[in-house]
Order: structure tokens, then sequence, then C-alpha cells
């Protein structure tokens, strides 16, 4: 019955282990969401400005366009760099 003892005592470390891999793991799963979606709002932005660009009426409406899915892709890229930055000072 003594050895059953000195056994439990090494069983925290790989539970330990587990629980870092599975945080490690979510946040990883967590960043790559993010990612996918700052690639669709870009994407998004992206698109919307061209078809807007094609349509516009005059060189004015045109700039407005670029400048717009510009600030748009911008704003995404921002937005998910604020939430990773979240994710990682959460886990720290």
């Amino acid at each position: 019955m003594e050895e059953m003892g000195s056994s439990s005592s090494s069983t925290p470390l790989p539970n330990h282990n587990k629980t870092s891999f599975g945080s490690s793991l979510k946040k990883s799963c967590l960043s790559f969401a993010v990612s996918i979606q700052e690639t669709f709002r870009y994407a998004t932005a992206f698109f919307v400005g061209q078809a807007k660009t094609i349509t516009a009426k005059n060189e004015k409406e045109a700039s407005e366009a670029e400048l717009e899915a510009t600030k748009k892709q911008v704003e995404a890229a921002d937005a998910a760099e604020d939430i990773k930055n979240r994710l990682n000072n959460q886990h720290n």
C-alpha cells in the first residue's frame, strides 16, 4: 500500500502538463479563428471597395471608394491585433 501512495504523488505533473497543453491549444485555436475573421473582413472590404470603384460615376467617387476600402482593411487588421493582444495578455 505504501507503493500506491508514492505513485499517486507523481500524477499531478501529467495533469498540469495537460492543463498547459489544453490552455495553449485553446489560445492557438482562438488566435486562428481571429485570423480567419480578419481575412474575411479584409477580403470583404477589398471586394466591396472594388465594386464601388468600378461603379463610381466619377474620379471623386472612385477615390472615396478606394479610401473607404483601405480604411476598412486597416480596421480589420487593428481589430484582429487587439483581440490577439487581449488573448495573449489573458493567458500570460
